[in-house]
C-alpha cells in the first residue's frame, strides 16, 4: 500500500469527518505558518480563508491540493507553478441547487414581504405569482445546473437551458436535453421569466448579465443568482431593482461582502442571502467522501477527480 502524508485544515471539523485512512499519516495545516511536513501528497486548505493563504505552499513539496469550493477563480494566481488543484464538484452542487430554488420560491411568493408584516404582527392578504408553469432559463448547465433543474421537476415549469456552446446534453436523469449557447442569451432571456445564473467565474462570465442582458429580460421577471457576483453587472441590476421593472434574487453579490452602505441593499424586489449556497450540513460529510476518494487514487496511482488546474503527470514526476 501507498502511504501518503495528507494536511487538513483545524477547527473545521474535516479531520474528524475523514477518521482515520489505513497508510495515511494526516497533520493539521491551515496554511498560516510554516507546513509541518517538507511533503505533502495532499493539501487540503481552509474552506475559509481566500486564495491567497495558498501561496505558502511553495513553502513544501505538494502533489495535490483538494480546493473546497465548485469556484476557483483567482486560485491560478497564488498556486506555485506545476501544482494541481482540484476542485471540489460533487461537494456542493446539492446545497447549492437547493437554496436556488428556496430564494425563488420566496420571491415568487411573497415570502419576505409576509415575514416583514409578520414581525409587526400584520395581516395583510396579497396575492403573488406562482412558480409554476412560468418560463425558467437556467444559465449554466454543469453541476449546478442540473441540479437545479433537477429540483424543479415537480413545479410544473418549462425549463429552458443555455451555457457557453449549442449541444445536446443529458440532465440529471440520463435524459438528452438541449442547451443553447451564449449566442443565444439574450433571445433565451427575452423568453424568460425565472432567470437562474450557475456559471463559473471566468473572463467570458464576468459582466455575462449586464445593462444590455437586463434590459432583454421580460418586464417582472426574476433573476436568481447563486454563481458569483461578478457574473452580473451590479450597477445595472441596481438600475433595474430601483425602476421597479426586475426583480432579483441574490446569494453572491460584487462586491462581497456587500457593504452596509451599498445601494443594492435598499432596492425594492430584493432578497439576499450572504454566500451560503454550498455551506450546509451536507457539504461536510460530502467533502470528506471526496477526500476518501482522492486518496484512494493516490494510492492506487490513478489521476484524481475534479483537476481544474495543472496536469497530473507533471505531478507524478514530483512524486
Amino acid at each position: 500500500m501507498t502511504h501518503l502524508t495528507v494536511s487538513l485544515a483545524a477547527d473545521e471539523g474535516l479531520a474528524e469527518a475523514v477518521g482515520e485512512v489505513p497508510g495515511v499519516n494526516f497533520v493539521t495545516w491551515n496554511l498560516d505558518g510554516p507546513p509541518p511536513v517538507p511533503q505533502l501528497d495532499l493539501v487540503v486548505p481552509p474552506y475559509w480563508g481566500g486564495n491567497r493563504q495558498l501561496a505558502k505552499l511553495a513553502e513544501a513539496e505538494v502533489r495535490l491540493v483538494q480546493w473546497q469550493s465548485i469556484g476557483f477563480n483567482g486560485v491560478e494566481k497564488y498556486v506555485p507553478a506545476g501544482v494541481p488543484v482540484a476542485n471540489a464538484s460533487t461537494v456542493h452542487e446539492t446545497s447549492t441547487a437547493e437554496l436556488a430554488l428556496g430564494l425563488a420560491l420566496a420571491a415568487q411568493r411573497g415570502i419576505p414581504e409576509f415575514v416583514r408584516q409578520g414581525d409587526v404582527c400584520e395581516w395583510q392578504l396579497r396575492s403573488f405569482p406562482s412558480l409554476a408553469d412560468r418560463r425558467v432559463l437556467i444559465v449554466g448547465y454543469g453541476g449546478v445546473g442540473k441540479a437545479i433543474e433537477a429540483r424543479l421537476a415537480g413545479f410544473e415549469v418549462r425549463v429552458d437551458r443555455l451555457a457557453r456552446s449549442t449541444r445536446v446534453d443529458r440532465d440529471a436523469s440520463g435524459n438528452e436535453v438541449p442547451v443553447r449557447g451564449f449566442d443565444e442569451l439574450h433571445e433565451a432571456l427575452a423568453g424568460a421569466e425565472v432567470v437562474f445564473l450557475g456559471v463559473p467565474l471566468t473572463a467570458e462570465t464576468t459582466g455575462l448579465i449586464d445593462a444590455t442582458a437586463l434590459a432583454a429580460m421580460p418586464d417582472g421577471a426574476l433573476l436568481v443568482n447563486v454563481a458569483r457576483g461578478p457574473v452580473v453587472d451590479t450597477d445595472a441590476l441596481v438600475a433595474e431593482l430601483t425602476a421597479g421593472r426586475l426583480r432579483a434574487a441574490l446569494d453572491v453579490t460584487d462586491p462581497e461582502p456587500l457593504p452596509a452602505s451599498h445601494p443594492l441593499w435598499k432596492c425594492p424586489n430584493l432578497l439576499v442571502t450572504p454566500h451560503v449556497g454550498g455551506d450546509s450540513s451536507a457539504m461536510l460529510p460530502r467533502m470528506a467522501a471526496l477526500i476518501h476518494r482522492q486518496i484512494a487514487h493516490l494510492q492506487r496511482g490513478e489521476t484524481p477527480e475534479n483537476l481544474v488546474l495543472g496536469e497530473w503527470p507533471l505531478a507524478e514526476r514530483h512524486a
